[in-house]
């Protein structure tokens, strides 16, 4: 059952911005309600491993990957059960499919992800 559904990717030029959204909906985990999920933009490009983008936890702190840190900016909507990620700056090395993660405790959901191209 897929819980997690991203949106926003497209293609862009170099220097531009997109805004990436991922929607929770229902109940993921048994027993936990969205306030508590550690959120997540993970990024794969094809023969690459999949990293952490940036990730929100409960508390409201914040990670973000050294390549991304001062041109991404992820936040949460906990009313609407959202988080988003604003990318600015955009490089063709973020090329890539981004994907939504929520984590509680030991379980984790993952998304289908989006396509991001940034062109040249």
């Amino acid at each position: 059952q897929v819980q997690l559904v991203e949106s926003g990717g497209g293609l862009v030029q170099a220097g531009g911005s997109l805004r990436l959204s991922c929607a929770a909906s229902g109940s993921i985990f048994s027993g936990s309600t969205y306030s508590t999920y550690t959120m997540g933009w993970y990024r794969q490009a094809p023969g690459k491993q999949r990293d952490l983008v940036a990730a929100i936890r409960s508390s409201g702190s914040t990670t973000y990957a050294d390549s991304v840190k001062g041109r991404f900016t992820i936040s949460r909507d906990n009313a609407k059960n959202t988080v988003a990620l604003q990318m600015n700056s955009l490089k063709p090395e973020d090329t890539a499919v981004y994907v939504c993660n929520a984590r509680v405790g030991f379980l984790s959901s993952w998304g289908q992800g989006t396509q991001v191209t940034v062109s040249s």
